[in-house]
């Protein structure tokens, strides 16, 4: 990927602007996928603990012919595996999983259990060079300040759902003194309609012969933030992928920035007791190990 298709973390790490991400795929589909994705030109795939599907991450990595110092491996550290020991041992398992010597990112996925020993943990992966980069997923607003003051290595990236009905603009601004680089899950909302067929996206979408997922992408991306679209079909990905070659003028943004807010988050209330109650149990619900 050229220089203009990655960006740079406040621990000089470079890192590919677009992704593939892998939830909610089977394990057994997993490697399939990511080596068409590899295949297509990606070089960052998202994967986590709670995603059940690392092996099949890992499959894909040894098996495709890109050297590994080329590919951007992302997983995240699940809350049944929080605290200081355990996130140890968790990431190890991880590094068995994904056939690697190094995950390139490394993040908390959720802001429950003992999060300030499993930030430890990155730090000492970070350290011992089995982890080239550290942060947050899901935390919002107070957690997240929470956990950069208490650390002297601040996190290099959070991921949050943002897309252009949920732009994440407060949440930029307060990481931004932190060095920290927004990275977006659910980048086109996944798939929803209202989005895609949103007469705003269709009609610049429109104008430069492109689709609606490559303006909603574009417009993410040419901002500095990570984007990692999920899909699982060739045509698709290579679609996605040329989002990073669209131009989009400063009318055109300012017109998009105007659809922030136009719908709720697609996905989950990050504050709502009752999706707590669920995420502290999901481990033992949906885990295929067990």
């Amino acid at each position: 990927m050229t220089k203009e298709h990655t960006i740079t973390l406040s621990n000089g790490v470079t890192m590919p602007k677009l992704g593939l991400g892998v939830f909610q795929v089977d394990n057994a589909a997993t490697a399939s996928l990511v080596k068409n994705a590899i295949a297509c030109g990606y070089r960052l795939i998202d994967t986590a603990q709670a995603y059940y599907n690392e092996a099949g991450v890992g499959d894909a990595i040894a098996s495709c012919k890109v050297p590994r110092d080329q590919l951007f491996i992302t997983t995240k550290v699940w809350i049944s595996n929080a605290g200081e020991q355990a996130a140890l041992r968790s990431i190890e398992e991880s590094l068995r999983k994904l056939q690697t010597d190094y995950i390139d990112l490394l993040l908390i996925h959720q802001a429950y259990g003992d999060v300030f020993g499993t930030y430890r943990a990155l730090e000492q992966a970070l350290q011992q060079g089995k982890v080239r980069a550290i942060g947050l997923s899901n935390f919002l607003g107070g957690r997240f300040v929470d956990m950069a003051e208490h650390f002297s290595i601040k996190p290099h990236i959070l991921q949050v759902e943002t897309n252009l009905y949920c732009q994440q603009q407060a949440t930029r601004e307060l990481i931004a003194p932190y060095g920290t680089h927004l990275m977006a899950w659910g980048p086109l909302s996944h798939g929803a309609q209202a989005l895609l067929s949103d007469p705003v996206v269709t009609e610049i979408a429109a104008a430069h012969g492109a689709t609606a997922a490559q303006v909603a992408l574009s417009f993410l991306t040419s901002q500095g933030m990570v984007a990692i679209p999920k899909s699982s079909h060739v045509e698709r990905m290579e679609e996605n992928l040329r989002a990073l070659e669209l131009v989009l003028s400063a009318d055109e943004m300012a017109t998009l920035r105007s659809l922030d807010g136009k719908q709720a988050p697609a996905v989950r209330d990050f504050n709502d007791p009752q999706l707590a109650k669920f995420l502290l149990g999901y481990d033992a619900q949906f885990n295929p190990e067990r």
